[in-house]
């Protein structure tokens, strides 16, 4: 599913224009990244649960020269599925 098929499906559902649908998942997804840019944990019951994750540095392998490289620490979001999502997909 596309971004534009996203937003019509909330348009249809929530009875509203896709412009209107728009500006309300830009503003959700607005939301959780600068949550997570301040290092918060954002939890839906029964969804899921978006957090930050820290990766230490490790060393890697260049595959083409097979010269080992330092991959330096960094930080990554996550998604948990809750366990209603995880029901529903099994189904």
């Amino acid at each position: 599913m596309t971004r534009d098929e996203l937003i019509g499906k909330v348009a249809e559902k929530a009875n509203m224009t896709k412009k209107q649908a728009g500006i309300a998942l830009n503003s959700f997804l607005d939301g959780i990244t600068e949550a997570l840019q301040a290092g918060e944990k954002i939890s839906f019951i029964g969804f899921g649960t978006f957090s930050v994750s820290e990766r230490k540095a490790r060393t890697g392998i260049n595959p083409k020269t097979r010269e080992a490289l330092k991959i330096p620490a960094t930080k990554v979001p996550v998604f948990k599925a809750g366990s209603k999502l995880k029901q529903s997909v099994k189904k």
